[in-house]
């Protein structure tokens, strides 16, 4: 097991990607601690969890909330002692569809003040907890469009684009206190149910169906399919594990070659 005896903290675990990670960290041996707004998708992710033989606990944490996500990890590390792992997957209320002419900056603004809100809290947070351990890895995901625009995305692929950046700067600020800081970019998951609605209505536009669309959207990847939730997860918890030690300030591109590095 890649995780066996961690402790890993997740924020927005409610969401297709926190829930599809914490099953991919619990099934690796860590024990999760899901937090999240909505306690019944948290408890249907914990109960799945426990299930399948793995240990998980829940919380409704406002990861916009220093003091609530301070308090959490006090709670983590009195169960717990250790917090080796900090996951933030929470979404980041933006609009899209619309080009930025057309936008209020109000709405342009909220993705990128509440990614850095949500991101510097939590990342900080675990690192002053891991540098009293000496060892951690801090987490966050990004899209594709933080190294490729697009149009009509608002402020998303700006908002992505300075979680990495964060991300960048945390980590050569807190590697030597033994801590690693790990971002995950991915192309959009089509099993993930905003992407599913998404492509669903874009096939209804042009007379076709969701798996023919969905085939149309990846006809120029390399790989020829958009990364599963599963297979994002499976890249998340390896890089959170000691075999990707040597690792950090590094952003894992899990976007089936849509972005070649």
């Amino acid at each position: 097991m890649l995780l066996k005896n961690k402790n890993a903290v997740i924020y927005g675990a409610g969401g297709a990607i926190g829930s599809a990670v914490a099953l991919a960290f619990a099934r690796e041996g860590a024990t999760v601690f899901l937090a999240g707004n909505t306690s019944a998708k948290l408890d249907a992710v914990a109960q799945q969890i426990t299930n399948a033989g793995g240990s998980a606990e829940t919380a409704q944490v406002d990861a916009l909330d220093n003091e609530a996500i301070e308090d959490h990890l006090s709670t983590i590390l009195s169960k717990a002692g250790t917090i080796d792992i900090s996951f933030n997957a929470i979404g980041l209320g933006d609009t899209q569809g619309a080009p930025l002419i057309d936008m209020q900056q109000e709405r342009f603004a909220l993705p990128i003040s509440t990614a850095m809100q949500t991101h510097f809290f939590t990342a900080t947070a675990a690192a002053r907890q891991m540098a009293k351990q000496r060892s951690g890895v801090i987490m966050a995901i990004t899209a594709n469009v933080a190294r490729v625009p697009e149009p009509n995305v608002g402020g998303f692929g700006v908002a992505c684009a300075a979680i990495e950046s964060l991300c960048r700067q945390l980590a050569v600020e807190v590697g030597p206190l033994g801590i690693r800081v790990i971002c995950l970019r991915s192309a959009g998951s089509p099993d993930a149910p905003g992407v599913r609605e998404a492509f669903k209505l874009r096939a209804a536009e042009i007379g076709t169906s969701l798996e023919e669309f969905t085939a149309y959207a990846a006809r120029e990847i390399p790989l020829r399919h958009l990364p599963l939730l599963a297979e994002v997860a499976n890249v998340a918890a390896f890089m959170a594990s000691d075999q990707a030690s040597a690792m950090t300030g590094a952003v894992a591109n899990v976007t089936c070659g849509q972005i070649i590095d």
